[in-house]
């Protein structure tokens, strides 16, 4: 004679199903992970990615930058010359600042004057410089992707960029698969 509190094998056969199913959806969620989209050449917004990414690494979360269009200035090594540039890639190269201690400010440049003070008061402050920010980050392993089309786009080569531990050169669709496993994802 069948017990009523006992549970059938079709009962516990559908109770593994859905235990399966919960299982499936935690392994597949997202990983404690940043990914910042960085589009702007603009050294406040670049500032702020940064710092963002800075504290997410200091609390252990894994941090991927995607770099791209304008923001590639700011990974110019402005030591670097590349050949074999065409026309448009030569005035690209002329017109756009060479590395993050040439970036413009958003608001508020003032002829070049805007960074001059920001960077005074970020010194007087105690706050790391861009130049620090970019060390740091690499010491924390925070990965940075230069997006190989904009790149070409702009008539930038590889070995005009910074030395950076964890640089890699790939396309949107990293990006997107970089966002699509993080549990943050940001635009600047």
């Amino acid at each position: 004679m069948e017990n009523s509190s006992t549970p059938t094998l079709e009962a516990l056969q559908q109770e593994l199903e859905k235990l399966r199913a919960k299982t499936t959806r935690l392994e597949r969620s997202r990983k404690d992970q940043l990914s910042i989209a960085i589009v702007s050449g603009d050294m406040d917004r670049i500032l702020a990615a940064m710092i963002i990414s800075l504290a997410a690494a200091a609390m252990d979360s894994k941090v991927k930058l995607f770099f791209s269009f304008w923001s590639l200035s700011a990974l110019r090594d402005p030591k670097k010359k590349a050949k074999g540039k065409n026309f448009i890639a030569k005035m690209f190269g002329m017109m756009l600042p060479k590395g993050r201690n040439k970036l413009k400010l958003s608001n508020m440049n003032m002829c070049g004057m805007g960074p001059v003070m920001i960077k005074r008061l970020m010194k007087q402050q105690n706050v790391l410089s861009l130049d620090e920010m970019f060390h740091q980050a690499a010491e924390l392993g925070i990965e940075i992707t230069v997006c190989e089309m904009s790149m070409n786009l702009m008539g930038f080569k590889k070995e005009e960029m910074i030395d950076y531990p964890n640089l890699r050169f790939a396309g949107a669709t990293t990006f997107v698969a970089d966002a699509g496993e993080s549990s943050m994802q940001w635009f600047i």
